[in-house]
């Protein structure tokens, strides 16, 4: 037995009605999604209601952030299969032994810890990338800084190891859209440590890196 009365013929929809109803929820349907979701997702207006609303904005940036996140996993995969060039071995210095009304210790101390300083500008176009590494040995500091004129950066300072030696890529920190930075880098292996920039920007932009401690070389690698 049933708990209610069924419905009758006549109080059910007609066969009009219910194709009505379809109609008018994909009508509905079709509205939102040209008004909403479009500009909301994909940053596209065709209505104008979108960026009434402030959702093409919110579009746009999806947008933009969905491609650099694809362009840097690009980069990233690009950097990982590329050969690793083999560090320069530094030629011992000659050291002439002071005068004896002269105490260079710090000088010397320095130059037998492999302690160097260098300063290097590498110039960027739009959509242009470039890496700068340290030939270092494990355990090695290095403190560094660098800064952009013209725009704004995104950065990955990592290391890959010497052919042959333990360990892989390892990364120190990323960055979007920085105008500088600055600290100190311990090598986790021996191999070649150091920063990719590229410019996401419409202008030219130039980095300029500046190092100090116990690394071999500083070099552009790409």
């Amino acid at each position: 037995m049933y708990n209610s009365d069924l419905p009758k013929r006549a109080e059910l929809p007609s066969s009009q009605q219910l194709l009505r109803s379809t109609t008018i929820a994909v009508a509905v349907a079709a509205a939102l999604l040209v008004a909403v979701v479009l500009p909301a997702e994909y940053g596209i207006d065709p209505t104008g209601v979108g960026a009434r609303l402030g959702l093409t904005e919110m579009g746009k940036i999806k947008t933009s952030l969905a491609a650099e996140a694809a362009a840097d996993k690009l980069a990233d995969a690009q950097k990982q299969t590329a050969p690793v060039p083999a560090p320069v071995v530094p030629v011992p210095a000659v050291v002439q032994a002071p005068a004896p009304v002269e105490t260079p210790v710090a000088s010397t101390a320095k130059s037998a810890a492999g302690m160097r300083s260098d300063e290097m500008t590498v110039t960027l176009k739009p959509g242009q990338g470039s890496e700068v590494k340290m030939a270092m040995n494990k355990g090695a500091k290095v403190t560094y800084s660098w800064k952009v004129n013209g725009g704004l950066v995104n950065h990955d300072t990592h290391g890959d190891p010497v052919a042959g030696a333990p360990g892989g890529y390892h990364g120190y920190g990323k960055g979007r859209q920085v105008g500088s930075d600055a600290g100190e880098l311990v090598a986790a292996f021996d191999g070649n440590h150091g920063w990719f920039w590229r410019n996401r920007g419409t202008s030219d932009v130039t980095v300029t890196i500046k190092t100090n401690g116990e690394y071999q070389s500083l070099k552009k690698v790409l």
